[in-house]
Parts: C-alpha cells; sequence; structure tokens
C-alpha cells in the first residue's frame, strides 16, 4: 500500500480507496481478514487514528464489519453491490475528469470523442 504524503486527498481516503479497490477486484475476499489497525498503521508509519478512520469509512459502505477483539472483515459482496460501488467510483473519476475539462476549455465534444476513444482502445 502506497500513501502520499504531499497528495490533497486525506491519507485515511487514500487507504480506504486502496482496499475499496483490493475488494471490488477480488483481491481481498469475503472473510479475509484486514491488516490490524495498529499493524497498518506501524507499516505506513502514520496514526492509529488514520487507520481505523479508512476503516471506518469501509464500514459505513458496508464493504467491511469490525469483529470486537478481532479486527476488520471483508464482507460478501453481492452483485448489485459490487456494481453501486463500481458507479459511485465511475461518477467520481467523471465528475473529476469533466472538472479538468472545464478548466481546459474542452467542451463535450471533444470530452466525448476522447473518451469513445479511450473506450475503444480498451477492447
Amino acid at each position: 500500500m502506497k500513501i502520499y504524503q504531499n497528495s490533497s486527498e486525506p491519507i485515511y481516503k487514500q487507504i480506504a480507496a486502496q482496499i475499496r479497490e483490493q475488494i471490488l477486484t477480488g483481491k481481498l475476499k469475503a472473510g479475509e481478514a484486514l491488516p490490524s489497525i495498529r499493524g497498518l498503521a506501524q507499516d505506513l508509519k502514520i496514526s492509529v487514528i488514520t487507520t481505523m478512520k479508512a476503516y471506518e469509512e469501509l464500514s459505513a459502505e458496508g464493504l467491511v464489519t469490525a469483529s470486537k477483539g478481532r479486527g476488520y472483515y471483508v464482507n460478501a459482496q453481492d452483485e448489485r453491490m459490487l456494481k453501486e460501488q463500481h458507479m459511485r467510483q465511475l461518477e467520481k473519476n467523471l465528475t473529476d475528469a469533466i472538472y479538468s475539462a472545464r478548466i481546459a476549455g474542452v467542451g463535450l465534444d471533444e470530452v466525448q470523442q476522447t473518451l469513445e476513444t479511450l473506450w475503444n482502445m480498451e477492447e
């Protein structure tokens, strides 16, 4: 896991995003334990509170569950929930892209052309 101290995104959000991606892509499976809060904080050389905040965010999203005295575990993901999580991420990324396009003075037609080009490259 990598964190960027000079990023505009808070560290806890960076951690949550990386764990979320691992869950949604299946790298972390249902029932699998997340690293301990203290252990991850030590590994990343950050505050325990920061790590806890990341885990709590994932818990609020329904991706993980806290087990008292045992830590956090990945929840089983159903297809609807996975699609919803991916759609949230897509909406965030598109919102960021629209913001960048507007700042750069790029119009909707050019954004659509760029999206279509990128879409077709992945096929």
